[in-house]
């Protein structure tokens, strides 16, 4: 950590006005000095801006506006440089390789933000929601983003951490000095209280937290169906563009074809897939069983069904099949003859016409009915927001359940310190008071070059 980096920050390198190349580390300023034309930059007052040149010994590259930010007041902790270029391709990888050649390094995938947690200016979890708030493409998405960044979703957790720190404590001061009778005593009565506070809020974040990563990574949605019934029709429809091949041949389909839309802020990523009956060909065998196998993995499925004909056995046992799932009839081609007998399903009916539009919107708006997030600008998103933590709060969750069910049994209060050590171990290792180094390397590396 006692390297100097750089790194272009700008995306779109060569189609930007501006440029901005990052440097960061304990030389940043006297390795900038060396290119820069204005001399009074290098013992200027922390976050000015400086107008001058980058050269290469007497030749100008560019002119620039340099901003100089003093450690600490930055976002790594240490002292930073930002060089405002003009925008062409060559300028800016031409400061790029003069500042490397005075002596910076070429910084990683995201190591600007993972020395911002290594120097414990921001935890785990702010650090996660950077890349969150750069790849967020709604409103929703920014919004869980920003609270992660905001260390609001942090701070719950470090006072969860704070409670069974002082149950440690307290359990710790039982066993080593019991003489101290005027120190809080732990019994089995007094720490069942506080275990299923701990218990229900993390409870309460684990199941919300299915929500943020709905909006984090959208809904993914299955359509499916026998053949012909409209299936390809209307991801079509949905999507608004001719994305999958119609025809009235049967078996059209025998891939997955997908696509997305951002409805009301919220992502909805449609999978079409092959018709679903008893199949001969074993290309459409495999596209079949590829369709059953989606029901399975997506959030929700679209059960498409012809208004226009009556239900086939496949269909039945379809039903039957997503009786437990979250799920949507599709009663298409209602501009035809009603010939199918009502269905008996506890899911919603919504019925339409691919051909003629009508349905369609109903069938957006039921799926984030059934989600649960209709208006979530006006929500307070406080979620975790990745696999990672999500899977360290189960942990932790379970952890605690585990030691409320021994608590219930005739075993020493020190035996289950274990377990409460163990809870409050994995939830610091979800904002980064634990880390393995490995682990840090996976998670910055998917960051964008300069952040």
């Amino acid at each position: 950590m006692d390297k100097t980096i750089a790194c272009i920050s700008t995306n779109n390198i060569g189609t930007s006005a501006i440029n901005i190349v990052r440097v960061s580390g304990p030389e940043a300023i006297e390795i900038v000095s060396k290119i820069f034309s204005n001399p009074k930059f290098k013992t200027a007052p922390t976050h000015t801006i400086h107008y001058g040149f980058i050269k290469e010994e007497e030749k100008i590259i560019d002119e620039v506006l340099v901003m100089l930010m003093r450690a600490p007041k930055t976002y790594t902790l240490e002292d930073m440089v930002e060089i405002n270029c003009h925008g062409g391709y060559q300028t800016t990888n031409k400061i790029l390789e003069l500042l490397l050649k005075n002596g910076a390094e070429l910084a990683e995938p995201g190591e600007f933000t993972k020395w911002a947690f290594l120097n414990g200016r921001i935890s785990m979890m702010e650090a996660e929601s950077v890349a969150d708030l750069i790849e967020a493409k709604t409103e929703s998405q920014s919004k869980v983003a920003l609270n992660g960044l905001t260390g609001k979703t942090t701070e719950l957790i470090e006072s969860l951490r704070e409670k069974m720190s002082t149950l440690l404590a307290n359990i710790e001061v039982n066993i080593d000095y019991p003489e101290y009778t005027d120190e809080y005593i732990v019994t089995k009565e007094n720490i069942t209280p506080v275990l299923t506070e701990i218990k229900n809020t993390l409870t309460e974040i684990i199941e919300e937290s299915k929500n943020g990563l709905l909006i984090k990574n959208g809904i993914q949605i299955a359509i499916v169906g026998k053949p012909n019934v409209g299936k390809s029709s209307l991801l079509n429809a949905l999507l608004e563009e001719e994305k999958a091949i119609v025809t009235d041949i049967e078996g059209t389909t025998r891939d997955i074809v997908e696509g997305s839309i951002i409805h009301k802020g919220i992502v909805l990523n449609f999978f079409d897939t092959a018709g679903i009956r008893e199949a001969e060909n074993i290309v459409e065998q495999i596209g079949v069983e590829k369709s059953k196998k989606m029901i399975e993995e997506k959030d929700m499925t679209i059960l498409v069904v012809n208004n226009n004909e009556k239900l086939s056995e496949e269909e039945k046992k379809l039903l039957k099949e997503m009786e437990s799932k979250e799920a949507i009839i599709f009663q298409n081609k209602i501009d035809l003859e009603t010939k199918i007998e009502k269905i008996n399903t506890t899911h919603p009916i919504i019925y339409g016409s691919t051909k003629t539009k009508e349905g369609i919107e109903k069938l957006k708006d039921k799926v984030i009915e059934i989600f649960g997030l209709k208006d979530m600008a006006n929500k307070d998103l406080t979620y975790l927001s990745n696999a990672r933590q999500i899977s360290l709060a189960k942990l932790a969750k379970e952890s605690i359940e585990h030691t409320i069910e021994e608590n219930k049994k005739e075993i020493p209060i020190d035996m289950l310190a274990i377990d409460i050590q163990s809870a409050w171990e994995n939830l610091g290792k979800m904002i980064g008071k634990y880390y393995e180094e490995e682990l840090i390397d996976a998670i910055f590396s998917k960051f964008c070059l300069g952040k």
